[in-house]
């Protein structure tokens, strides 16, 4: 059989043609190069099938494309569209909290599949960390390329003037970072762009293991790129172009990009009205994205157009300058052959470029390059020397350095002439696809060294009750029944005791006899799950699972955690060897602090280790297994007792355990739960109630309709 490969491309408008590039910051060149990548796999003989999940957006502000669940991409490719979420489109930096959703669906649905993918590809950190948990709970190799990294972006930003407290606001920059790193560790390949993105950018993450990484250009569609035709003209493009110019003809400076600050968009306006040179002899071409109403377009992009106006009107260079409302995707090709055929040159003065995709089109095109000394242009000016690098900081540089491109003809031939040999012999599809395709292969065959779940081990059965139940109800036994009202304890056995087909599971951070003996005083029905030790451990009745066990303690060295960890006192103690676990170190903070939580994960990255830290009730601290939770303990006994998420109810009041709540499974948060959990509103499933303890459980069971009537 040939190869079946699965996609992830969250964020962002997605679809298989006139891609909306440039129409905000989530819709850029990333949805270009995974639409390309994946039609240019899909039409290689080695694949028979591939796959494309995106989000499934309802929303009257976009196009009804998005909204459709399936649409074909030729060649045995379609696009997959899952709603998670609410139905309203969103920026990225708002989809975090229902990620876990959508892993969910996702894992239900490969398993009901006779064939799962032979890798999964992840693009962009949102992706990553739903194909990191796809490839710890089904064992699917996992691809991934960042496209930009969170560390990277950060260091920008402090360095733009912006504190830490705006940065993880605005951009949700922790989640991002923790996602990114989490990633890493489950990754058999990541794929760079560039030398300097792998060596510089990628180095910056604990999980980065350098050996597992390969470079990989993008290409270039040679049948859309290519140089002018000696005789065609671009009717299309000097129309668009006539309202703008008062010569037309005038060799043009051109940047197309969508309307970002990082994209340093205004400090090429500046430079362009200020040398009397480029505005006698040239005119400027900003390509930056259609737009309707710029009312509607979100804050950062009517910032950059606002600067454009302001700039335009304070050098008075209407005539001179075209930024066009509207353009389509399929005139981006002719856009550049229009300003190569008139002798102009490509300009990206972006602050940082992961690669620059942009570039290589238009060097296909036979567009000399001016651009930023940072990330991919270095790299591509290297292989092409079809123009120059300079500091985009520099204004005085930028403008010399644009000057400077423009006054050689010779040369000027010249580096055109390179671009497209360059392109047409580095940077091709087929070049691309074959390189990748070998790579990929290669790192996903058996064994897979950096799995922390072999996929072996997540399709063997675990053993199960008997009689498998229908339904399952968690219940949190370190907070809800702290100190329980006996009516509501008599009514809620009464209740649970009269469904047959309902099961009791219990966690805890406690260890199995300390948890038994405390529910015993509950007089409650026997559970048929135990998840202790903060779910590093699973009894099923009376018989521990050393399978989970022998899974998330891949990798563990509980001394080399020990060790580490001290050098955070006296922040922290150790407590009571009582309770400690074997794949658990357990601490109490001196005083309630959230903010430990980023050190220690630091610290353990730091010294190399597979480990996570969770923070319950504000004071406890546990180190645990990378790939160990409550949640993943959870999801294990689903998967392997077949039995879906929906058909679970979790019960859940204190602050730590906020991820319980998330994905597909049903919630239920009682009155006098912690604040922290407040957040959870949000998510249709789970269900705050009014009432206290036993009792709010009793006023879910009956708002989510679980008991059997």
């Amino acid at each position: 059989m040939g190869l079946y490969l699965l996609h992830l491309h969250l964020h962002g408008l997605f679809r298989g043609q006139d891609l909306e590039l440039g129409r905000d910051p989530d819709t850029g060149g990333q949805t270009a190069y995974v639409l390309q990548l994946c039609k240019a796999l899909a039409a290689r003989p080695e694949v028979e099938r591939l796959e494309v999940v995106t989000r499934l957006i309802q929303d009257r502000r976009v196009s009804t494309d998005y909204a459709q669940v399936e649409e074909d991409l030729g060649c045995d490719a379609r696009l997959l569209r899952l709603p998670f979420g609410p139905r309203r489109y969103l920026r990225k930096e708002l989809l975090w909290p229902y990620l876990d959703e959508l892993a969910d669906a996702l894992v239900e649905r490969l398993r009901r599949q006779q064939r799962q993918p032979d890798w999964i590809h992840a693009h962009y950190a949102d992706a990553g960390y739903v194909g990191a948990l796809l490839q710890r709970r089904l064992g699917i190799p996992l691809v991934f390329t960042g496209h930009s990294l969170g560390r990277e972006k950060r260091r920008r930003l402090i360095h733009a003037g912006l504190d830490s407290t705006q940065i993880d606001g605005q951009y949700a920059m922790a989640r991002r970072i923790d996602a990114e790193e989490l990633t890493l560790a489950h990754s058999q390949l990541v794929i760079t762009s560039t030398q300097q993105e792998r060596d510089q950018q990628y180095s910056r993450y604990g999980r980065f293991n350098a050996a597992r990484a390969r470079v990989i250009a993008p290409g270039v569609n040679a049948r859309q790129f290519h140089a002018p035709i000696a005789g065609q003209r671009e009717k299309g493009i000097e129309a668009l172009m006539l309202p703008f110019l008062r010569d037309p003809l005038k060799p043009p400076l051109l940047a197309i990009c969508r309307a970002d600050p990082r994209k340093n968009i205004a400090a090429l306006v500046e430079v362009f009205g200020r040398s009397e040179l480029l505005r006698s002899r040239h005119n400027l071409v900003l390509v930056l994205g259609s737009r309707d109403d710029p009312r509607q377009l979100e804050k950062p992009q009517r910032e950059v157009l606002q600067q454009v106006f302001e700039l335009v009107d304070r050098f008075d260079l209407y005539g001179s300058v075209a930024y066009p409302k509207q353009h389509q995707r399929s005139q981006i090709p002719a856009i550049y052959r229009w300003a190569a055929g008139l002798g102009g040159v490509f300009v990206n003065p972006a602050l940082t470029e992961p690669f620059g995709l942009t570039l290589l089109e238009a060097a296909a095109s036979g567009l000399p390059l001016v651009a930023t000394d940072d990330g991919g242009p270095r790299d591509i000016l290297a292989r092409t020397d079809s123009g120059l690098l300079v500091d985009v900081s520099d204004l005085d540089a930028l403008q010399q350095a644009i000057e400077d491109s423009l006054r050689d003809p010779i040369r000027w031939r010249r580096w055109s002439h390179n671009g497209i040999e360059a392109v047409s012999r580095a940077f091709s599809w087929d070049a691309h696809v074959a390189q990748y395709l070998a790579e990929a292969t290669r790192a996903t065959q058996p064994p897979t060294g950096a799995s922390p779940l072999a996929r072996e081990d997540a399709q063997a059965p675990l053993f199960a009750p008997a009689a498998r139940p229908e339904r399952l109800v968690v219940l949190d036994l370190d907070g809800s029944f702290a100190a329980p009202d006996p009516a509501s304890l008599a009514e809620l056995h009464q209740q649970l005791q009269a469904d047959p087909q309902l099961a009791v599971a219990v966690t805890t951070g406690r260890g199995i006899k300390s948890a038994r003996l405390r529910y015993g005083d509950l007089h409650l029905p026997a559970p048929l799950l135990w998840i202790t030790q903060a779910g590093t451990e699973i009894h099923v009745q009376d018989r521990a699972d050393r399978q989970w066990q022998e899974q998330i303690g891949r990798g563990w060295d509980r001394r080399a955690v020990e060790r580490a960890m001290a050098e955070l006192e006296p922040r922290l103690t150790r407590q009571p060897l009582i309770d400690q676990g074997p794949l658990k170190v357990s601490y109490t903070l001196a005083e309630p602090d959230q903010g430990i939580l980023p050190v220690v994960r630091q610290t353990l990255r730091a010294h190399g280790l597979l480990a996570r830290p969770h923070l319950f009730q504000h004071w406890y601290l546990d180190v645990l297994p990378l790939t160990a939770s409550k949640v993943e303990a959870l999801r294990y006994v689903a998967l392997r007792w077949n039995l879906a998420l929906g058909s679970i109810l979790v019960e859940a009041s204190q602050q730590g355990d906020a991820e319980l709540l998330q994905g597909l499974p049903l919630g239920v948060v009682p009155g006098d739960h912690d604040p922290d959990l407040e957040h959870l509103r949000q998510h249709r499933r789970v269900f705050f109630s009014s009432r206290p303890q036993a009792w709010g459980l009793l006023e879910g069971l009956r708002h989510h309709r679980f008991l059997r009537r």
